[in-house]
């Protein structure tokens, strides 16, 4: 075959997601769905792509995604995009642009696109769970919206996960803890790792974010933003801590978590799942961002949110053996015909009208052709119509998963055929 004639491929760093392997995904979006209403979040759905100054006021022109991870674009009438790298800022863009009533509570499952390196449960484009609420500054909602991605967590199977949290501040006592680091890293300059020899004054924070050995023995005995935050500051941070302990959330205290973007301020949070050896064991985090919607040229509102990338939370259930299927996806009933009688298309569509799952064989194949396909469906049952049944109105029904054939097949009238297969799947 000519390099012309290849077969295209899927572009690198992304992934497809066939059946049977989809159903755990649509298994996650249920449970997530459904947890998300009960704590009175709706859907919202964002354009994947945003002007590319949405993205620069809320991530930040100094951070790791910005520089070197966004896919940027200019379409054909000179107008600079973005593709959307993560959920928030399009969610804050959306309730700056339509003026929701407050407060506004949002969730959504998004696609989000970074050019990195390509590994094990990160690719260019993955996908992400995420919630977001605005318009209240309420400690409450903070407690809220990290309960919900722990019940979220729990939900679907993982046990061995542990909530990190920390305080931000807000950006004044923030400023001031900055020049406290930027003085400590002037003296230590040249412990840290070399990637931040060369760039920690452009945003010092960016440092406690590195999981390199030396910056982290270098970080780890300087001084911490919790120790540095003002007054009110602190009283959020430990009503927030306190409302999480007094619905059985245990949490524990991270000074160095800074989260990766400009736009967090107090609460930052994040999930770890223990089963991953490594470093990089995030299966989810979040916080507040308070300035965000201002920046986006709305007027200040309080805002606070997490995200959850799915292929993470999928690695995650496969590292702690976790194999419930969140959502059974199999075929109740497997037509096999071979007469190729309108009647039978007739009887399938009537069972789909009662709520069962039917599929059937195309292309006129040989019964037992369509036997194996039958067997391949994973279906419990199986109706055949041949000349025979066609004749006197009858189908044979064979349950496909029994191993006494004597006992699992009978031949009942189309008219009772409904009845039948409900009676089968009891048993």
């Amino acid at each position: 075959m000519s390099e012309s004639s290849a077969p295209f491929q899927a572009p690198v760093g992304t992934h497809d997601v066939l059946g049977p392997d989809s159903a755990q995904w649509e298994g996650l979006a249920a449970v997530f769905a459904q947890l998300a209403y009960r704590y009175g979040f709706s859907l919202v759905m964002t354009p994947i792509f945003e002007d590319v100054g949405v993205f620069v006021r809320g991530i930040g022109e100094e951070s790791d995604v910005f520089r070197n991870e966004m896919y940027t674009f200019e379409d054909r009438g000179g107008r600079r995009y973005a593709l959307r790298p993560e959920g928030t800022a399009s969610v804050v863009r959306a309730f700056v642009q339509h003026h929701p009533t407050t407060p506004w509570k949002a969730w959504y499952l998004t696609p989000a696109f970074r050019y990195e390196k390509p590994q094990k449960g990160r690719y260019r484009q993955h996908y992400q769970f995420g919630v977001e609420a605005l318009g209240t500054d309420d400690p409450a909602i903070d407690v809220e919206v990290i309960t919900l991605a722990h019940n979220f967590y729990r939900a679907i199977g993982l046990r061995q996960v542990t909530l990190l949290i920390n305080s931000m501040g807000h950006r004044e006592c923030r400023a001031a803890y900055v020049e406290l680091l930027s003085e400590y890293f002037a003296e230590h300059e040249l412990e840290l790792c070399d990637e931040h020899q060369k760039s920690w004054r452009e945003n010092p924070l960016r440092v406690l974010d590195c999981k390199r050995e030396a910056c982290i023995q270098v970080t780890s005995k300087g001084p911490m933003l919790i120790d540095h935050i003002c007054d009110d500051c602190r009283t959020h941070f430990d009503a927030v801590v306190s409302g999480l302990s007094a619905i059985g959330i245990t949490s524990t205290l991270d000074p160095r978590l800074v989260r990766g973007f400009d736009y967090y301020n107090r609460t930052t949070f994040e999930f770890v799942a223990e089963a991953f050896k490594s470093a990089q064991n995030s299966i989810g985090g979040g916080g507040r961002y308070d300035q965000l919607a201002e920046e986006l040229g709305g007027k200040p509102t309080s805002g606070i949110g997490f995200g959850s990338g799915v292929e993470r939370l999928l690695l995650a259930r496969e590292a702690e053996g976790v194999n419930v299927d969140l959502l059974k996806r199999t075929l109740d009933v497997f037509v096999i015909d071979t007469t190729g009688d309108e009647s039978v298309a007739v009887m399938i569509e009537s069972l789909r009208a009662e709520g069962y799952a039917v599929d059937r064989a195309f292309d006129q194949r040989s019964m037992k052709a369509q036997m194996k396909a039958a067997d391949r469906s994973g279906a419990r049952l199986a109706l055949l119509v041949g000349p025979e049944e066609l004749s006197v109105g009858e189908v044979t029904i064979r349950d496909l998963r029994s191993q006494e054939f004597d006992q699992t097949q009978q031949r009942v009238g189309q008219g009772a055929v409904a009845s039948a297969i409900a009676e089968l799947l009891t048993k």
